[in-house]
């Protein structure tokens, strides 16, 4: 009776599903102000193109967006979520209406109206009564323009030197170093080809090159350009040249009789050639803009958004924080096989991964006064590690086949450049803020069960190098005590005392996630049969401990992380404070009360040192205590950061100790408070999806320990909700008595069977599909009497 139960629960889902039109509720411009830097433009699920527009204000425009200033261009490549500095904002276009006489000079220009964007299109209306649409495929994008009628020349200006810059004066800002541009005339009118190089932004890469092809539908005369060097506005040449080659600046100006313009650009990291053949293949002359946005839309429907259905649609707020939350996890990082120019190989190739950190920690774009009452500006955050905390786990669930390919890709990486990246983009690893965390990503894929075609014995060789092998120092300005490019930069220390000296930045940053990642390699070491590694790396994924100061105090609680001199002996520490916070500090972007929270795989021992159950619940609580923290006036001055993910945690980890009312009271509360289905909707960087993977857990109420098989039990938000694992298995949820202050578990049953524990196991409701049945009520009620979560480091 329960399978048939859920079998029908599932039907009606899916027949719902179908009845709706999923893309309704999706906003792509969630999260694309207030710091959030989401990427609001086309794009496909982990397309490599995102067609969008890129604003100059004074300030970094991190996806190119902002929701002030003025257009320089609308480009092909863009980033999500992420902050450091911009990424991208290359092949680009520009319309200008009347003359041109020095295409180098100042083209940009205002809105005239607010942006459109939907699922699929975007919009804009230029003050020079220009209108700009906007359509994407995987590798190609469509420009159509309306020019007013009578203003005019209708132009289109293709700048190779158009790159998002950078105003922050930390050396992150991208540099144009070069390129080509043809121009001649084919059966489809002209077409122009050719390639830009250049390099750093967040990740500090070195030279990387895009070949473009575009065509117009119009006919047009045509010049190119040439400046004198490479970022000024002199111009050596602006004439009837077919061609221009140089590192200094370049393009060429497109001139219609026509006021309705259409252009079709491919890109390629390979050759001009291939860029062809991608714009070709995937939009062929005659194309409809229409029918991209419905291709659009089809690709997200089908290979996302169905994923996870409802038959409960009454709240629409709900809904749309649902599915724009799963557009926009799914925008990077970016699927690049066959694209990739540095090595040939039949792995799939996953680049513009913004750092496995934040998908497992970090605070963006946001400010913060501490305790000291200094503030900062933090705009940085990563690709897998707060994603790795939150992301790449809902990814296994939803994307299992991206899922196994970037795994693949991780390992491949590493076989041709020789460390797995923490976060990279452009064919580089860099910005390495914490930990080796795809050792977490790779460790929660093998204990979930994923093998396919991955090469696990060079997956854990990839992760010993991790583990091993210092890296070399790529003296980074903003901490050259270490690598930030990859690896573990302060893994010496680690190795020879099992701590980490303040000689290293972000010493206790590192030491507690190092012990994750080391965990992580006890975990796949174990599944090998590789007793004696096992043993080796689970002694290690304990040396948090002796970063635990047992005398430093605050708030009437003592023990915490701190951090230790080149001597060994603690420094004394504000448990609230964490000083610069940043690179080169003991702590990164988080308190050390935050990261005193995160042996995850050690809590029983965590527990004990922060003075047993009932003390260790006080220490929560104070993380939410509104008033405690001089600093986050946003979030009304609590400790807790519902933008930093080194917290996101954090709420669920009442339930080792008796008191799941509490994760189901301060997690709600966060989501409530802090997201929205709003252009503001995000408490902080969106981090390449990470606070939208947060989020997303909330509503279907569980949460991963990743590198464990164990999922933390929260409150769902839907009396209903059916999640598609694929090779027709679901998961089913329901939720009885749900309303709005009704939200506390009375009770649940997991496969039809009474259930006493506050969490459940890969096995019990992801491997083969189940059903979880809650019963909800307004007050709290202790059902959760069964055993604690696993303390696996901790032998419980």
């Amino acid at each position: 009776m329960l399978i048939l139960a859920s079998l029908a629960m599932a039907l009606a889902a899916a027949t719902e599903c179908q009845a709706a039109d999923l893309t309704q509720f999706v906003l792509p411009s969630m999260g694309d102000t207030n710091g959030g830097n989401t990427f609001p433009g086309v794009s496909l699920p982990l397309g490599m193109v995102k067609l969008g527009p890129d604003l100059h204000t004074g300030s970094d425009s991190y996806s190119g967006y902002q929701s002030t200033g003025s257009f320089i261009g609308f480009s092909m490549l863009h980033e999500s979520g992420t902050g450091g500095a911009p990424k991208y904002g290359v092949v680009a276009q520009m319309p200008v209406v009347g003359d041109i006489d020095n295409p180098l000079g100042d083209l940009k220009v205002n809105r005239s109206a607010a942006d459109e964007s939907k699922l699929g299109y975007y919009k804009s209306s230029l003050d020079s009564g220009v209108t700009v649409e906007l359509g994407a495929t995987e590798r190609a994008g469509m420009f159509k323009y309306e020019f007013p009628e009578g203003e005019g020349a209708s132009n289109v200006v293709v700048d190779v030197s158009h790159v998002l810059p950078s105003y922050r004066g930390q050396g992150l800002g991208q540099n144009y170093l070069g390129g080509r541009i043809s121009v001649e005339s084919t059966e489809e009118l002209l077409r122009y080809q050719g390639s830009g190089s250049y390099d750093n932004g967040y990740n500090r890469a070195p030279e990387w090159t895009v070949y473009f092809c575009g065509y117009f539908d119009q006919t047009a005369s045509f010049k190119t350009f040439l400046g004198e060097d490479a970022t000024g506005l002199a111009l050596a040449d602006y004439g009837n040249n077919t061609s221009q080659k140089s590192t200094s600046r370049l393009g060429a100006v497109f001139t219609f009789d026509s006021t309705s313009v259409t252009s079709r650009v491919g890109v390629s990291f390979i050759s001009s050639e291939q860029a062809c053949d991608n714009v070709n293949n995937e939009i062929p002359a005659g194309t409809k803009l229409a029918s991209l946005e419905d291709n659009v839309k089809s690709a997200w429907t089908d290979g996302v958004l169905s994923k996870i259905t409802t038959t409960d649609t009454s709240n629409t707020t709900k809904l749309q924080m649902l599915y724009s939350s799963l557009y926009h996890f799914l925008m990077i990082p970016t699927n690049k096989t066959g694209e990739n120019p540095l090595w040939e190989s039949s792995e799939p190739y996953y680049d513009d991964i913004f750092t496995f950190w934040d998908l497992v920690s970090f605070f963006s774009s946001r400010l913060i006064s501490f305790h000291h009452h200094v503030t900062l500006r933090f705009t940085y955050s990563p690709v897998f590690p707060s994603k790795f905390r939150s992301g790449t786990p809902l990814l296994h669930i939803l994307q299992p086949k991206a899922y196994e390919e970037s795994i693949r890709s991780l390992i491949d990486i590493w076989r041709n450049d020789g460390f797995m990246p923490d976060a990279r983009s452009s064919f580089f690893n860099g910005a390495t803020q914490g930990g080796s965390n795809a050792d977490n990503v790779l460790a929660d894929a093998y204990v979930k069960g994923i093998r396919g075609a991955i090469n696990w014995d060079d997956g854990f060789s990839a992760m010993v190098t991790d583990a091993e092998v210092v890296p070399p120092n790529n003296n980074d300005p903003r901490d050259q005590s270490g690598s930030t490019k990859e690896g573990r930069g302060a893994l010496s220390d680690w190795l020879e005392h099992g701590y980490i000296t303040t000689k290293f930045g972000r010493s206790v940053t590192r030491a507690i996630e190092y012990a994750g990642n080391d965990f992580g390699l006890y975990q796949v070491a174990k599944g090998l049969g590789n007793l004696t590694a096992a043993t080796r790396y689970l002694e290690r994924s304990r040396n948090w401990r002796n970063q635990w100061n047992p005398s430093l105090s605050a708030l009437n609680f003592t023990g915490f992380l701190g951090p230790r001199d080149t001597d060994g002996k603690w420094i004394d520490q504000d448990p609230l404070d964490c000083g610069g916070c940043y690179w080169g500090d003991p702590y990164y972007e988080g308190l050390p009360i935050e990261y005193s929270f995160n042996a995850h795989h050690d809590m029983a021992h965590l527990i004990s040192l922060s003075g047993g159950r009932e003390a260790f619940v006080a220490r929560l609580e104070a993380m939410f205590t509104p008033g405690l923290s001089s600093g986050n006036d946003q979030f009304g001055n609590t400790l807790f950061n519902p933008g930093n993910e080194p917290s996101f945690t954090t709420p669920y980890l009442f339930n080792f100790v008796g008191r799941h009312d509490l994760t189901v009271k301060y997690s709600r509360a966060i989501a409530r408070s802090y997201y929205a289905p709003t252009p503001g909707g995000l408490p902080g960087n969106s981090d390449a999806g990470a606070m939208e993977s947060w989020l997303l857990w909330n509503m279907i109420g569980l949460y991963p320990l990743t590198g464990q098989t164990t999922f933390l039990v929260g409150s769902p938000w839907f009396g209903d909700l059916t999640i598609d694992l694929g090779d027709g298995k679901n998961l089913v949820i329901t939720a009885e008595n749900l309303a709005d202050d009704w939200y506390y578990v009375q009770s649940l049953k997991v496969n039809g069977k009474s259930w006493d524990k506050a969490w459940v196991t890969w096995v019990d409701v992801f491997a083969n599909g189940g059903t979880l049945e809650f019963v909800l009520g307004s007050e709290p009620k202790n059902w959760a009497t069964g055993a604690a979560p696993p303390s696996p480091a901790s032998g419980s």
